[in-house]
């Protein structure tokens, strides 16, 4: 019964959770529009989550959460510097080939995500196996460099989070 009502319960949580945060204010009647879908979105959304991704490591999860806010906020700084400071000609874009070892789809699907919202990176393509991820960088010297620290900085993490 509970899981009928609740097939995603930290799913309904974010929902509520972002709804509020959405709204800037706290009020009787958004805080019931928030929890009404809460409730309703992952309901409907059920049949599209046969599984539900399993979170082993919760204290790797908040560890996540503040080093992906770190380098957002570095990789701010850093490309306000490139953009204000280096010549078009000095600039070394480059595409980046990261394989992967993780294997779920929620773990990739995160790590992609992460590389995207960085600033100065977007995560372009995935193979069709899912084993390696394409990355562009705008400014990448050491393209080997870039894929280890991905690997060391997110993959890491992403896969005690998730496997």
């Amino acid at each position: 019964m509970f899981s009928r009502i609740l097939p995603h319960p930290y799913l309904t949580l974010l929902l509520v959770v972002v709804w509020i945060l959405l709204q800037n204010t706290v009020s009787l009647g958004s805080f019931v529009f928030a929890l009404i879908l809460g409730l309703i979105i992952p309901i409907v959304t059920k049949p599209y989550w046969p599984d539900r991704p399993r979170l082993k490591n919760w204290p790797m999860i908040v560890e996540y959460a503040l080093v992906v806010l770190w380098d957002i906020v570095m990789a701010n700084i850093q490309v306000a510097w490139l953009i204000l400071f280096k010549r078009n000609a000095n600039m070394r874009p480059n595409w980046v080939t990261v394989p992967l070892e993780l294997r779920t789809p929620e773990a990739i699907t995160v790590l992609a995500g992460t590389i995207t919202m960085t600033p100065g990176t977007v995560s372009s393509d995935l193979s069709s196996e899912g084993h390696s991820l394409l990355v562009h960088c705008l400014h990448a010297p050491d393209p080997d460099a870039v894929r280890d620290e991905i690997k060391t900085r997110y993959e890491r993490r992403l896969k005690e989070i998730f496997e």
